[in-house]
């Protein structure tokens, strides 16, 4: 089907293509891409966009035994088509298919694996550092994107590499900025004097002749570093940076152009030290509908590569918040939002529109995001802080010294609790209670629908005792309860009787509320409902629970420190209630694969069915 990439199952094939065969490999692997994520979905835009670059790499360095260290993975999928991964890539970010980030299980050219940000040249440096130490000769490349270098871990690693002096090529592959012929050109001539042996000797060797001159020796040195520090500045846009922490900077480089590329690698293979190759690419690269919309084409399902993706308005629980956060923002001048690059993935596009001056997205920095909270809220603004549940992790000390320990009235809006799908074992957001359940003067809210979401936010922006944090799921919104006037009637989250039963009780919250309904449609049994995980009122539980013999607890959350840990630690303290028999049904103590919702809860057994054969198991003996 594809004259050139049919051929290609290996970098080893790769290197056997003549320069015009891979101008068209790079045309064959954009098509190959559009036809397939267009049936699977992922991350199309970004991995059009380096496209040539992935191609240059594995041409000119020696996978895996040169190791190529990819941040995040959102655009290391051309980098699976070329490691002999395209014929499952019908599977990708199925279940128990191809993963759409790097697996060290799926491919000895996956070197490191990372869901999360700005890590690739924290994990490069070390690789790094461990051949030096066993003595081994192999380069260390590692690619990061201009929006993961907003992360302050990679900022971190960039610092220390420069100290370090350690011989590590970053390549930054920079997709918002354009292509400038001039200073592109001035900075290839620079990058290729300053990358070659010659003038590394003799920079070397003049420094070493001044300097033995009496007098005036190391006046000249200091003259001529200052000439050429102002001659680099001048010449070198961009690079300034780089160049003052210690790399050697080279760049910018046509991201497109796949003869600069390979010339450009070739040149610093040899280069010793730290190296920053600074690439400029454009994101969705070969396809006009992605080219003219790439964060449309960033994430995308399954769509008609025929066509233009049509925006469609989800009524999901990210499109709740939102829209309540405008409704308070209206009615209260100190709420604020922040995000971490995630506007439109939290819900706040409407927002933004009508309050840009009250909304804070800080990029890629969680920790920031959640300290600058801190000091908002202890002068009297009221912060929401809109952060998926696996990317709040990264900010764990923030929340427990800064906020928690001051008491500051945060109100934590943890998106995406739960299992969320395609992205797999680093997105999922099931260790949250667990991380947050166990921080003085935390409270934990966790809505059974969307009028309990409404009603926790309102709630939240009139509490000033500390903090809160709200965690919701991923999908379509729904209402279980009835409407009511939840402003004057008071709000009230404690345990709630939602089904009356036998001798068997479900305690559940969140999601997983409407999961116990359906069972109990099906098998006779109390449902309650725990609104607030903590503080947890236990003897409002301990009176629900009367005429219950069999106790589970549901949650789609992992066991270990999670719902049910809490709900049974608290009741187990009084000894009356030993006659119970308590059962948690939720994530064991493991990390869940990749694939749909729909079929996790399958898998694990934590759907309608599952859930039924598992209380049914006990019931049964």
């Amino acid at each position: 089907m594809y004259k050139i990439l049919d051929k290609v199952n290996s970098p080893e094939a790769l290197k056997q293509l003549s320069f015009d065969e891979m101008v068209v490999l790079c045309h064959e692997i954009r098509a190959f891409l559009i036809e397939n994520i267009s049936k699977t979905g992922g991350h199309l835009s970004s991995n059009l966009g380096v496209v040539e670059l992935t191609t240059a790499l594995h041409y000119v360095f020696d996978s895996p035994n040169d190791k190529i260290i990819w941040d995040v993975g959102h655009q290391a999928y051309v980098h699976k088509v070329i490691t002999g991964r395209k014929e499952n890539f019908d599977t990708l970010r199925q279940y128990d298919g191809l993963s759409g980030f790097l697996k060290r299980k799926e491919s000895i050219h996956d070197i490191f694996e990372a869901g999360h940000s700005s890590t690739s040249i924290s994990a490069g440096v070390g690789i790094a550092k461990a051949r030096d130490i066993k003595g081994e000769n192999f380069d260390v490349i590692s690619v990061i994107g201009d929006g993961a270098l907003t992360g302050g871990m990679a900022l971190e690693a960039l610092n220390y590499l420069g100290h370090a002096k350690t011989n590590v090529k970053v390549v930054l592959n920079d997709n918002e900025m354009s292509i400038s012929e001039n200073v592109g050109g001035l900075s290839k001539a620079l990058g290729k004097l300053r990358t070659t042996e010659t003038y590394s000797k003799v920079k070397t060797d003049t420094k070493a002749t001044l300097s033995k001159i009496p007098s005036i020796g190391g006046n000249m040195i200091d003259f001529i570093g200052k000439l050429k520090d102002s001659l680099k500045y001048f010449v070198v846009d961009g690079g300034l940076f780089f160049e003052e922490i210690g790399l050697t900077y080279i760049g910018p480089v046509n991201g497109h152009d796949l003869k600069e590329l390979i010339e450009t690698f070739q040149m610093i293979k040899h280069v010793k030290g730290p190296v920053l190759i600074h690439v400029l690419t454009q994101k969705g690269k070969g396809y006009v509908h992605s080219e003219k919309d790439p964060n449309k084409y960033h994430g995308v399902g399954t769509f008609d590569p025929n066509k233009c993706i049509e925006s469609k308005v989800k009524h999901d629980f990210s499109k709740v918040f939102g829209d309540q956060m405008i409704r308070l923002a209206t009615q209260n001048p100190k709420v604020v939002a922040i995000t971490a690059a995630m506007i439109d993935g939290t819900g706040l596009s409407e927002y933004a529109q009508k309050f840009r001056d009250r909304l804070f997205d800080v990029a890629i920095a969680e920790q920031h995001a959640v300290t600058m909270a801190a000091g908002m809220a202890l002068e009297g603004i009221k912060p929401f802080v809109a952060i998926y549940s696996t990317f709040l992790q990264r900010a764990y000390d923030q929340i427990l010294h800064d906020v928690c320990l001051q008491k500051a009235p945060v109100v934590f809006c943890i998106d995406r609790a739960g299992l969320v799908g395609n992205d797999g074992e680093t997105h999922h957001g099931v260790f949250d209670i667990s991380y947050l359940s166990h921080m003085p003067n935390m409270k934990i809210l966790s809505p059974k629908d969307q009028l309990e979401l409404e009603q926790m936010m309102v709630y939240a922006m009139n509490y000033w005792d500390g903090p809160i944090a709200i965690r919701y799921p991923r999908g379509n919104a729904y209402q279980l309860s009835e409407p009511s006037n939840f402003e004057k009637e008071g709000f009230d989250f404690g345990p709630k009787l939602l089904k009356e039963g036998g001798e068997v009780a479900v305690i559940t919250t969140g999601k997983m509320v409407k999961t116990a309904i359906e069972c109990a449609e099906v098998v006779p049994m109390k449902v309650i409902n725990v609104s607030q995980i903590k503080p947890l009122d236990t003897e409002t539980l301990k009176r629900l629970l009367k005429g219950a013999k069999v106790v589970f607890t549901l949650e789609d959350h992992t066991i270990s420190g999670g719902f049910g840990d809490k709900v049974i630690s608290g009741l187990l303290t009084d000894s009356d209630l030993s006659d119970f028999k308590f059962y948690k049904l939720g994530i064991e103590d493991e990390f869940i694969p990749h694939g749909n919702i729909e079929d996790l809860l399958r898998v694990y057994k934590l759907d309608t069915e599952g859930v039924l054969e598992r209380i049914r198991e006990v019931i049964n003996g």
